[in-house]
């Protein structure tokens, strides 16, 4: 295939890939497999389902002209024809979705040489979908999103990935257990902010997908350290705040302690 260039092309693209991880998981959840959904794959914290639904997404990627590095099978390519590599998480929350908790999702961001590009994540358990493309905003089931405008950590309802040493003097707090659909939702307003109280535990394809749905929509995610988001080492991890508005995340930042 030709080196893919229009953007809404790419969106069909990943829309597919997404429908493809969608249909797997739940002919995995049917299958009624020695092990059931708790399965182990090959490496801690792995699911076989895991391995599964990544098979099925790489299917619908393959041919497209682009490299794709994936949590579970690595850098395929290198985007030498366009440019262009597909961060894939196939299932963001596997634990979750072990255990029948309605919290996960495929995650597919496109990165060029400017940095991410196009992304789609669906969350696999209800079909809902959130795109977005880099200076078009950004959507949730077509919808246009805009992020919340609270201003003050006190009058935050805030996401955390990991255990607080302490309480960081929010107004509420959340623990649910998908980063990609965590960011997604400060991307819609349906909470203000996440904080990652663990370290350098999250590769890009946990949160690449969703901090372009985020920026798009608004709001702003940074590394906890303040190194670069979005890299396409299979290595690196990272530390990922985000907020609704920079004040916010500023007060993110300095409660987790980092800055």
């Amino acid at each position: 295939m030709p080196p893919v260039r229009d953007a809404e092309v790419v969106l069909g693209l990943l829309r597919s890939a997404a429908e493809a991880a969608r249909s797997t998981f739940e002919r995995c959840l049917a299958d009624g497999s020695p092990g059931g959904m708790r399965r182990a794959g090959r490496r801690p914290g792995q699911y076989a389902f895991d391995l599964v639904v990544d098979d099925a997404v790489l299917g619908i990627l393959d041919g497209a002209g682009m490299g794709v590095l994936s949590e579970e099978s690595g850098l395929t390519g290198h985007g030498d024809d366009s440019g262009l590599v597909v961060v894939v998480d196939p299932v963001d929350g596997s634990t979750n979705a072990s255990r029948g908790i309605p919290w996960y999702a495929c995650s597919l961001c496109v990165v060029d040489p400017d940095g991410p590009w196009v992304s789609v994540v669906m969350n696999l358990a209800t079909g809902t979908r959130y795109e977005a493309v880099r200076g078009a905003g950004a959507t949730r089931d077509g919808a246009a999103i805009a992020v919340a405008d609270t201003a003050r950590l006190s009058d935050a309802l805030v996401v955390l990935n990991g255990h607080a040493p302490t309480h960081f003097g929010w107004r509420q707090f959340r623990a649910l257990g998908a980063t990609a659909l965590d960011i997604c939702a400060v991307a819609d307003g349906s909470v203000d902010a996440t904080i990652d109280c663990t370290h350098d535990a999250l590769g890009p394809w946990d949160y690449m997908g969703a901090m372009l749905v985020l920026t798009e929509a608004g709001g702003q995610v940074v590394d906890a350290q303040g190194r670069e988001l979005a890299t396409l080492d299979h290595s690196a991890r990272r530390t990922p705040v985000s907020a609704c508005n920079p004040g916010l995340l500023e007060q993110a930042l300095a409660a987790r302690g980092e800055r």
